[in-house]
């Protein structure tokens, strides 16, 4: 996908949305998954959801690549690079999505775990720069793909989100047989090779985002909050072999003109970060994981931060100010995603008309009664205009008349994942219940039921 180099110099800190890089997906090559999925009315919210979450999860079981089983980076062509591209976030979201298949019976357990070994073996031979992956690699041979001239190695966000899945896929997978025990031992092999004090470039009290050897730390991306990265710095400080520092978090993450807000909008107080809150994908990524149920440290509490993120963003949607079509109660949501003109993260500040699915899906937990409303219209009144073989198509524009033609791994993980969390709390339980998770968000500072033994 291509960097949003222009809205980033307007908005620096959105460059974090620039993790979901794609093809223009007017000039991309036809997915090969363009039959529509048939439509069924009248369903009830669990059997709807149960539809939606299956139909989803295809994405990453049945177009997984087939040499390593990681996830496609999306469903048509990638920024010219063929059909070998595969993405290290968006599997990370990937392995999630099939945890819950095998919960739920819809995969059979052990086939997931064969399928999970066989991506697990693939790293462990991939191309890896101080324990950390590239954001793309040819998911035949492990070798990097270049995400741009000077971004072709560690791509610690993406890698962030990679074993925020590992380490979910390590918690569920714990019965004693053969498969699962050699999954574990090689989840715990990578995840204790990950050198995360390195990425604080000689000791800097702030984690950089990339390091290449061929470029060094040329692209000079320090990750400082508020937006999606939150999920690295607590990933950082429970290592166990290289972690970082509590004042790594404190001075990097927590110190930024744009950190605190305070204000509030619609009627709905916003903690931290942007004005009116920024793409929905602030609110998801982190959290497939990271349980913001009673999350507090002493600048916000991340409940009160991501539910008022999501009701902001639907309250701007029904208000419309700007009168795009198809925009209410029942339609909303803007993060980023495919768009007519390319590729954009889209928030009420910075909104062409374009809605995207996972946006108000993956906020299931946060405004469940408003979700659901979202997600009966997508399926029951768009139906087979944005609805196909992996579920919902990334996005669509009313007042341009356009539907993405794709799908994309970062899209349709999170709706299955925060579904999930929404209905059973599935990956909170295992993210949270890692021993070395608790003991990072301790470190931290952070409060959480989970930190008390009553979840």
């Amino acid at each position: 996908m291509k960097k949003i180099f222009v809205l980033l110099m307007v908005i620096p800190a959105l460059m974090a949305a620039a993790h979901g890089a794609c093809a223009d997906p007017q000039n991309g090559a036809p997915s090969k998954t363009t039959r529509s999925a048939e439509i069924h009315k009248h369903l009830s919210d669990s059997t709807l959801l149960d539809v939606v979450q299956k139909q989803t999860i295809r994405y990453f079981w049945d177009f997984g690549h087939p040499v390593s089983g990681m996830a496609r980076e999306r469903s048509n062509y990638t920024f010219g690079y063929g059909n070998e591209v595969v993405t290290t976030g968006g599997t990370g979201f990937g392995i999630m999505a099939l945890l819950v298949a095998s919960e739920r019976g819809w995969i059979p357990r052990d086939s997931v775990s064969s399928r999970l070994l066989k991506m697990v073996n693939f790293l462990l031979k991939a191309d890896s720069y101080h324990g950390a992956f590239p954001h793309w690699m040819n998911g035949a041979t492990g070798k990097t793909i270049p995400f741009s001239r000077k971004d072709d190695g560690a791509d610690l966000v993406e890698s962030a989100y990679l074993f925020q899945g590992l380490i979910c896929a390590r918690e569920y997978f714990n019965r004693e047989n053969a498969v699962e025990q050699d999954l574990r031992n090689r989840i715990g092999w990578l995840w204790n090779d990950v050198e995360w004090d390195w990425f604080t470039r000689g000791g800097e009290q702030v984690l950089y985002w990339h390091w290449s050897p061929n470029n060094g730390w040329a692209m000079n991306f320090p990750v400082r909050g508020f937006n999606e990265c939150l999920i690295l710095y607590i990933l950082a400080a429970s290592g166990q072999h290289y972690p970082v520092s509590d004042q790594v978090y404190h001075q990097g993450w927590a110190r930024n003109s744009f950190f605190i807000n305070g204000k509030s909008f619609y009627g709905y107080r916003l903690p931290l970060g942007f004005d009116y809150g920024g793409p929905l994908f602030f609110a998801h990524y982190s959290f497939l994981g990271l349980d913001p149920r009673g999350l507090k440290d002493k600048y916000a509490d991340y409940w009160e931060q991501n539910t008022h993120h999501v009701l902001i963003n639907h309250a701007y949607c029904v208000d419309n100010p700007k009168k795009f079509k198809g925009y209410g109660e029942d339609c909303w949501g803007l993060t980023a995603s495919d768009t007519y003109n390319g590729y954009d993260a889209h928030s009420p500040t910075h909104d062409n008309g374009t809605i995207t699915p996972t946006a108000a899906l993956g906020s299931f937990p946060y405004s469940p009664v408003e979700s659901m409303k979202a997600l009966r219209y997508f399926y029951e009144s768009q139906g087979s205009k944005i609805w196909g073989e992996y579920g919902f198509r990334d996005a669509f524009n009313p007042t341009q008349n356009w539907i993405a033609n794709s799908y994309l791994a970062i899209d349709q993980g999170p709706i299955v994942v925060m579904i999930e969390n929404n209905r059973s709390g599935l990956l909170w339980k295992l993210f949270m219940g890692a021993p070395e998770i608790q003991s990072g968000l301790r470190k931290l500072g952070f409060e959480s039921p989970w930190l008390k033994g009553k979840k």
